[in-house]
């Protein structure tokens, strides 16, 4: 237990997502560290290509910086963890794939520009960012008070916080106060707004009289999903979308408890970059030609669409 009280912390590099459960048969007792490549298991992903009929627009691409135009290419930190988001489909040694990745692919060939994708841990990005070590960060990252403090974002989809538990479970059946959580063992992602909400509400058990959760904060990718297979762990919180995609494939192991608080996602920047109005231009141009409406459907999160791209967004009440 350290500084955090009743926390434990389980570091070893950074995921938002959790892998889908049929990672199990290689990280449970094969591998309880669970480092299993991120999504080596993972059915594969969707052939359609709706990123191939995308092409420059000259008025987007003007709003780069003339560096950025000289160069031709952005240095792009991105986790990768599941789908639908982002993931392996075929193991660490292929190319990514998920809603992501085709919405940063899009928006690069809208702008003209090429994608040095450097894989990176969740929790790494964002003050990597303020360092110069990459122009924009992805990996569903929720726009926060906090974050807002110290990063820049682009809106380019509508998700947010939810739980889920090991199918067959009865103790929930939906999470709509932290109350309901009093006495479980709440596992979830390092660095992420999940971890963050339930530190900041850590005290509406005693309020309430009742024994306090417990939260178990993991970095590996697996290792989540493994701690809930294995009864180390009561309930997941982790993304609306990634939860939701998880439970709806034919071999889930997780029934999903629905939506917790919606949050807006974004590309993340370090605070007053030039590129966040371009990148808003070329997010709002796949809106409006349909590229857009085309990935979303492709990756079953056509719920979460946004109308059009704003920069630096409050969050969500």
């Amino acid at each position: 237990m350290n500084r955090r009280g009743n926390r434990t912390r389980l570091r070893v590099a950074a995921s938002l997502v959790l892998l889908p459960l049929t990672a199990l048969t290689a990280c449970g007792s094969g591998d309880p560290t669970g480092t299993t490549p991120a999504g080596a298991q993972a059915s594969a992903a969707p052939t359609d290509d709706p990123v191939a009929a995308v092409h420059k627009v000259d008025s987007a691409a003007d709003l780069l910086p003339a560096g950025v135009r000289k160069s031709g290419t952005l240095r792009i930190g991105s986790s990768i963890g599941s789908p639908p988001g982002a993931y392996y489909p075929n193991g660490q040694d292929k190319s990514p794939a998920g809603q992501d990745i085709d919405l940063a692919n899009a928006v690069a060939k809208v702008l003209g520009v090429k994608l040095d994708r450097q894989d990176a841990s969740f929790e790494t990005i964002l003050p990597a960012l303020g360092s110069g070590k990459y122009d924009v960060g992805t990996s569903n990252f929720g726009v926060t008070t906090e974050r807002l403090k110290t990063v820049d974002f682009v809106t380019y989809i509508n998700d947010g916080q939810g739980f889920a538990v090991k199918k067959g479970n009865t103790t929930l059946k939906k999470v709509t106060d932290l109350t309901q959580l009093c006495g479980l063992t709440i596992g979830t992602g390092a660095g992420t707004t999940f971890e963050a909400t339930l530190d900041a509400q850590k005290g509406v058990c005693a309020k309430a009289g009742k024994k306090p959760y417990d939260v178990k904060v993991y970095s590996e990718n697996g290792a989540v999903v493994t701690a809930l297979q294995q009864g180390r762990i009561d309930v997941v919180m982790s993304t609306i979308n990634g939860l939701r995609y998880q439970a709806a494939q034919p071999a889930s192991q997780t029934t999903f408890l629905g939506e917790y608080h919606r949050l807006d996602v974004g590309f993340a920047f370090k605070k007053g970059s030039p590129l966040a109005k371009a990148f808003q231009a070329a997010v709002n141009e796949l809106i409006k030609d349909g590229t857009y409406t085309r990935i979303l459907k492709k990756w079953g999160t056509s719920p979460s669409a946004i109308d059009t791209s704003r920069i630096n967004p409050p969050e969500h009440a």
